[in-house]
């Protein structure tokens, strides 16, 4: 796959993609006899998994430490989970936090539906 169709297939931009290259977030990706970058399907289960820790908030710096783990191999899993539990628990009081946000917006809605219903 060419750097286009695998920034359209994980949804970033060829320069988003290119600059997680840059910052170590993916390992050099094979080139093709023209010196093109070529995507495999791993590639793209990567990129998807970074997409993922960053929609969900993980600051650039904790995903390259889980990539310069997961490069060392099976030796940093317990290092790699600790990285994914920590996460967790933000992602978790991030979630609560929106619900009470959630909470607000529903009764304002609640609020000027029953005004807009009042004669006045």
């Amino acid at each position: 796959m060419t750097v286009s169709e695998a920034a359209e297939q994980v949804g970033l931009t060829t320069y988003t993609l290119r600059w997680y290259e840059q910052e170590g977030l993916v390992e050099p990706v094979g080139r093709d006899s023209a010196g093109r970058r070529r995507y495999t399907q791993q590639d793209l289960d990567w990129l998807i998994l970074l997409t993922r820790l960053r929609r969900t908030g993980m600051p650039v710096r904790d995903m390259r430490r889980y990539a310069e783990l997961a490069r060392e191999g099976d030796s940093t899993l317990a290092a790699r989970r600790r990285i994914f539990e920590a996460h967790r628990d933000r992602v978790l009081a991030r979630i609560s936090e929106l619900e009470e946000d959630l909470k607000v917006l529903n009764y304002k809605i609640e609020v000027y539906g029953k005004m807009e219903q009042e004669p006045c």
